[in-house]
């Protein structure tokens, strides 16, 4: 292709978007706490169920056993579950269905770093909240936010990547002011690492403009087979699935999250010694002289603001690879038991030669 030859014409927009980017890879001999994912591989009986999954034939594209048995846990109809390839994919579908040219999306910002991407992709406007001064959101700010073109509003809970989250008055508080045209996203991606006993619970959830979001990655482990679930009304999550990949959730992604079902038991026992570690983390952290929010996901983070990405480079030379957000903070993964000392020692070195400086 020539200089002059004529290019295909693009969205502009979608031109000036960067793409999603994973976290850092690590090195053999470095720990990766940069991409929030469970350090446990999947249970034996999972790793026998997925030895038997038929990946020359089609999945079930309504992953009906699998919704059935959300279902009947959340004490919902199966046409009030949808099942996608993560919850980001669920996320976009919803997104997809409610919004578009001329809309606006509301989110509490930092937050999860896809939600400005999915208001781009639908062709809306992103309105970013700040966090409060205690990195949570501010839902009074928030709901002030609303105007007449916004579609979707998103929750998150716990926080990513603060660590922080919402609790269940809060949020009820909120609902009373949002219009009941705008629909309500409450991601929940890591809900089952939370201990706070006031914090937001979509489980029993009812609410005519409300979906919560959920997923097998994190808790779980099953990140690399890419499933997570929605919970709200039928007719909401008819209009995603109109949105959806046709297809996109695997045979053995539903398979294994169904025995991850079976043994949630086992599950739990892990999430409840990476909630250990974490608060452990926490409490060496402050002990440091940090001044960090109380995690509530399987990760903490890290305030580091004009220094994150030297603060990075500390991480890195220690064995630690983080998720930075410059100019912000650091988010570092709850990972495996081996990398507690090293990020400690990073983490020492950063708060005493790079931020007192500061």
């Amino acid at each position: 292709m020539t200089e002059t030859t004529p290019h295909v014409r693009l969205r502009p927009e979608i031109l000036a978007l960067a793409a999603y980017r994973q976290g850092k890879p690590a090195a053999p001999d470095a720990f990766k706490l940069s991409s929030n994912e469970n350090p446990y591989q999947p249970l034996p009986a999972v790793m026998e169920a997925l030895s038997h999954s038929n990946v020359n034939r089609y999945p079930d594209g309504a992953a009906t056993l699998l919704r059935e048995r959300l279902a009947e846990r959340h004490g919902v109809g199966a046409e009030q579950v949808h099942v996608g390839a993560g919850s980001i994919s669920l996320l976009t579908q919803l997104v997809l269905a409610a919004s578009g040219p001329g809309d606006e999306i509301v989110f509490s910002w930092r937050s999860f770093e896809a939600y400005p991407g999915l208001a781009t992709v639908a062709g809306a406007t992103a309105v970013r909240v700040p966090n409060t001064p205690e990195h949570a959101h501010d839902l009074d700010a928030m709901a002030a936010a609303i105007t007449e073109r916004t579609r979707v509003v998103i929750v998150c809970s716990p926080n990513n990547p603060t660590g922080t989250v919402v609790s269940q008055a809060a949020f009820d508080e909120f609902l009373a002011k949002v219009p009941p045209t705008v629909l309500v996203l409450l991601d929940e991606a890591y809900r089952e690492f939370v201990t706070d006993p006031t914090a937001v619970d979509g489980h029993s959830m009812r609410h005519p403009n409300v979906v919560v979001l959920r997923t097998f990655s994190k808790a779980y482990g099953l990140a690399g087979l890419r499933i997570g679930y929605a919970v709200g009304p039928a007719y909401i999550l008819n209009a995603a699935r109109s949105t959806a990949i046709a297809l996109s959730v695997t045979e053995p992604a539903q398979r294994a999250a169904l025995v991850s079902l079976d043994h949630e038991d086992e599950l739990l026992e892990r999430v409840a010694a990476l909630v250990e570690t974490r608060d452990r983390v926490w409490q060496a952290l402050v002990e440091q002289g940090w001044d960090v929010p109380k995690p509530q996901g399987n990760f903490v983070w890290l305030p580091t603001g004009d220094a994150t990405e030297a603060a990075a480079e500390v991480f890195e030379r220690h064995g630690i690879v983080v998720r930075a957000f410059a100019p912000e903070g650091l988010r570092i993964s709850i990972g495996e038991p081996e990398s507690v000392d090293a990020l400690l020692r990073a983490a020492g070195e950063v708060v005493r030669n790079l931020l007192k400086r500061a």
